[in-house]
């Protein structure tokens, strides 16, 4: 998946930033495409975000982490703010952030190479790479999990992807 047409220069800024202000911009992006967009997906579309964020600058884009749960990573403060929706698309979408252009650039360069994948496929995918597997260990694959996803795994795993495709 070719992403990272950036120049290496192009440093993003990573003023604090959370995964919050991320995922709302996200949310607006699909509320704007007059799409509906499930937890789920959010959460992964998020993941995919900080992912390639690490791989192309080597630092993360919003602080929160991720956790290795049962359907993929979850940033655990937004699990608690949408877990009402459960499966349903989410439909309390704040104001969209204004961000500078380069993170907007950055969002809108991820979510054109995953946003039209269902949240199940996103889901399939993220299962079968190594970020999420080193992190549940040997665990059952229904067996509950908290541990973070390590970063520096994240960085290593998605800088090798780049450089296959």
């Amino acid at each position: 998946m070719p992403l990272g047409h950036m120049n290496q220069e192009e440093k993003i800024s990573t003023s604090p930033m959370s995964a919050e202000i991320i995922a709302d911009y996200i949310l607006c992006h699909f509320r704007d495409k007059g799409e509906p967009i499930s937890h789920l997906k959010l959460q992964k579309l998020l993941f995919y975000v900080q992912a390639w964020h690490l791989a192309l600058y080597d630092e993360p884009l919003f602080g929160d982490h991720f956790e290795a749960w049962i359907h993929g990573p979850v940033v655990r403060r937004l699990y608690t703010k949408f877990k009402d929706f459960s499966w349903k698309p989410i439909t309390d979408i704040s104001e969209c952030p204004d961000l500078p252009d380069e993170v907007k650039d950055h969002i809108q360069e991820v979510l054109d190479v995953y946003g039209d994948f269902s949240a199940e496929d996103l889901e399939y995918m993220v299962h079968r790479e190594r970020p999420w597997i080193l992190a549940r260990g040997d665990l059952h694959p229904l067996e509950p999990c908290t541990t973070l996803i390590d970063e520096s795994e994240m960085t290593k795993f998605y800088q090798e992807m780049g450089r296959i495709e």
